[in-house]
């Protein structure tokens, strides 16, 4: 199952309706409409923590119907960073990887 699947049973389970959720989440209804269509728009990460948070859930349950015992929470510089990331062509992305890749290896190196 996917996000779509996840969040329409989540929603479902607890009773609440697309414009309640949208109301709690500050997500649009016509947004969490989209994300609930056969051929559903998947959201961005921002949307999507809005939204867990919402239903009290965590994004990664929404995502993949388990929850994570390691899971890193993602708020502040983290989710900034996450968001920015999202918005870089697949080039960029490469670019910071190899960045961050190589700034842990001499981090690691310091130590």
């Amino acid at each position: 199952m996917g996000f779509r699947e996840n969040l329409k049973e989540e929603m479902e389970y607890q009773g609440i309706t697309t414009k309640e959720l949208a109301e709690k989440s500050g997500v649009g209804k016509r947004t969490i409409d989209h994300y609930l269509m056969t051929n559903p728009q998947e959201p961005g990460v921002y949307n999507a923590q809005k939204i867990a948070k919402a239903l009290k859930v965590s994004v990664e349950y929404l995502v993949t119907g388990k929850e994570y015992k390691n899971a890193i929470a993602v708020t502040g510089e983290k989710l900034e960073v996450l968001n920015s990331f999202e918005k870089l062509s697949s080039d960029e992305r490469s670019l910071v990887l190899n960045l961050l890749k190589t700034l842990n290896k001499k981090s690691a190196s310091v130590r």
